[in-house]
């Protein structure tokens, strides 16, 4: 409101002025994810521990370097716990790290793409299922109106 108030009356310039338009909408989006964002990161971290396991599963039968990558993160990160909604700051540590877990997948994904395997893009199609709806419900939850994200 102060942004609206205060701040966009004296603005002059049309590119101040959109860049106090999309501060205000990133404050917004803030300010409507708090609430959720621990509860979120923890129904993550549940997800992505199947998802581990998932991939591997996929690549059954099949061997090689990065093969065996995916399945060392399987066999440690993808036996965690469920982590319980919410506890922030266990949550969050536990989330990290599955993240860089299913980047690094993703990695060895990709050469196992390039290598021709087909269990690769089965694998990732196994990542994708899990990334797509969290993408969607981000957006979701940030937007505001015809706000920052998914303007046209």
């Amino acid at each position: 409101m102060a942004i609206d108030d205060e701040i966009l009356p004296a603005l002059t310039n049309p590119k101040a002025q959109a860049t106090a338009v999309m501060m205000q909408s990133l404050l917004q989006g803030l300010r409507q994810s708090l609430p959720v964002h621990a509860q979120y990161v923890a129904e993550e971290h549940n997800a992505m521990t199947k998802v581990l396991r998932d991939v591997a599963n996929v690549l059954a039968g099949l061997d090689g370097p990065a093969v065996q990558r995916v399945r060392e993160r399987a066999a440690s990160l993808g036996q965690l716990a469920d982590v319980p909604i919410p506890d922030p700051a266990i949550t969050l540590a536990a989330h990290l790290e599955l993240g860089r877990a299913l980047e690094a997948t993703m990695l060895d994904l990709d050469e196992l793409q390039r290598a021709g395997i087909a269990a690769g893009d089965e694998a990732l199609d196994v990542v994708r299922a899990h990334m797509g709806p969290r993408y969607v419900r981000d957006v979701q939850t940030v937007t505001v109106g015809s706000g920052f994200i998914g303007r046209g």
